[in-house]
């Protein structure tokens, strides 16, 4: 007998349950162009436009960014965001921190990271790691919660920070609070007069809404990361493929409605090349990426990756990972690689993956067909799997 059901409910696809379709015309990929350009759409200045040879951002993650990944990064092309609220503005020697992380047992870390992250954050030292960012000579990106977005970003602004990222588990343009007033994007857009990069979302009804409130570009992603558990915790997300798509056609819809053009950034979840071209292909104008990068010899983290969220005094949503050093962080962006998992190589990849689909821009790569195919990573692959190959 038929009864109507309390909800409707829609399949949702991550990385591994899509592929990609070849074009019917290749082209070398070596002619493609992947660059990624940010601007503000609030206060533009033709001259101001940002421009990075490669559409990849560093997460703002202690493990990922600090300021001399930070400068190697942004001379390899890409954008690094050093996150203002961990470690390198708390403690004035985070070399002691991070060392005392790596060394701690699995046991113990949890408690460990809430002690560490309970220090105050000390201003001066914001100021000290962006400046010496800005002397690297590189674009210098930084990451604030919206609770102290207000109080600390123009002391960011001051030091030289470029683009400001207001990152969160879950970020919308409207917030409802009796307990403070709510952080307002068009106010914070003409106060700061820079691009204002604004996360995380899922959905095309938050990424429109975000959209036409000034930012520069959207973070796509809740709960996908490596490291991250709010998914476990708190049981909220949507796979990345399906939230791409939705915050890909929001985008689309806010150009139609005014020329606008806000890009939208895949955050987390990312683990090969693969997975890099996929969220290409499902819309994505660039990809932000932690746990690959905190497998670089250069990377802070000492071989561990550990999400934002791990150190919540009262809701823990992130665990720490062992991801080991496996190469330079050149050879994971570059190549050459003599790994053949996908893992090293990234740009290498996402050329590669437009050549075969006759993309020559990212735009154009928006166009690749994309199929549902649960079987893509193991149809024919008995013996790789049988004999455990990584």
């Amino acid at each position: 007998m038929f009864h109507p059901n309390f909800k409707e409910m829609e399949r949702a696809y991550g990385f591994d349950d899509v592929a990609i379709v070849p074009g019917s015309v290749t082209i070398n990929p070596d002619h493609t162009d992947i660059h990624l350009s940010i601007e503000n759409p609030v206060v533009f200045i033709a001259s101001k436009e940002l421009n990075f040879p490669i559409p990849i951002l560093a997460s703002a993650m202690d493990a990922v960014v600090n300021p001399a990944t930070a400068i190697q990064f942004g001379k390899l092309g890409g954008l690094a965001v050093l996150n203002l609220e961990g470690i390198q503005t708390r403690y004035d020697n985070p070399d002691e921190i991070l060392d005392e992380i790596a060394q701690t047992p699995e046991n113990e870390i949890t408690s460990l990271l809430q002690k560490i992250y309970s220090a105050p954050i000390k201003e001066n030292l914001i100021g000290e790691r962006i400046s010496t960012i800005k002397q690297g000579g590189v674009m210098c990106a930084a990451s604030l919660t919206p609770a102290n977005t207000k109080q600390l970003s123009p002391i960011a602004k001051e030091a030289g920070m470029d683009i400001l990222v207001v990152q969160s588990t879950v970020t919308t343009a409207r917030h409802i609070s009796s307990s403070y007033r709510g952080l307002t994007f068009p106010e914070l857009s003409q106060k700061m007069a820079l691009p204002i990069i604004v996360g995380n979302c899922c959905t095309y009804g938050a990424a429109l809404e975000l959209a036409r409130v000034g930012v520069a570009a959207i973070l796509v992603g809740i709960g996908p990361g490596a490291a991250c558990t709010t998914r476990e915790v708190i049981g909220v997300g949507v796979p990345q493929i399906t939230a791409t798509l939705g915050c890909a056609a929001a985008r689309d819809t806010y150009f139609k409605e005014t020329g606008d053009y806000i890009p939208i950034i895949t955050d987390g979840g990312i683990r090969t090349g693969g997975d890099l071209c996929k969220a290409f292909a499902a819309g994505a104008d660039a990809v932000m990426i932690g746990s690959p990068l905190a497998q670089a010899i250069e990377a802070p983290g000492r071989g561990y990756h550990w999400g934002m969220s791990h150190p919540h005094q009262a809701l823990p949503r992130g665990t720490r990972i062992k991801v080991s050093n496996r190469a330079p962080l050149e050879q994971i962006l570059f190549g050459p690689t003599s790994v053949t998992n996908g893992t090293q190589n990234l740009v290498g990849a996402l050329r590669t993956s437009m050549g075969v689909c006759g993309a020559k821009t990212i735009k154009e790569m928006h166009n690749a067909t994309m199929i549902i195919a649960p079987s893509i990573k193991t149809e024919g692959k008995y013996f790789q799997a049988s004999q455990n190959t990584p």
